[in-house]
């Protein structure tokens, strides 16, 4: 496994994240597309573990865990801030 793989999977799956995070149009909807894009991109990692590359698929899956961080963080903070449950 490389780094540069590593890093060029990385950089794919942030890409990939904005790209869906750029279609929300309120906290709502980033939290539900960052959701969606993350599965997909981990999903993408599984495919690229057993028939690509695994150290793309390591870039890939790190991106789409700090991407469902990122969601988590935003409604434990909206949550806090508001008392309202910003998903449902």
């Amino acid at each position: 496994m490389r780094a540069a793989r590593v890093f060029v999977g990385l950089v794919a799956g942030i890409g990939w994240l904005l790209l869906f995070g750029l279609l929300a149009t309120d906290l709502r909807g980033l939290i539900w597309w960052l959701i969606v894009a993350g599965g997909l991109a981990w999903l993408a990692a599984l495919v690229l573990t057993r028939y690509g590359d695994r150290g793309g698929a390591v870039g890939v899956a790190a991106a789409a865990g700090a991407g469902w961080t990122l969601a988590g963080g935003l409604v434990a903070l909206y949550w806090s801030v508001t008392g309202e449950f910003p998903l449902w």
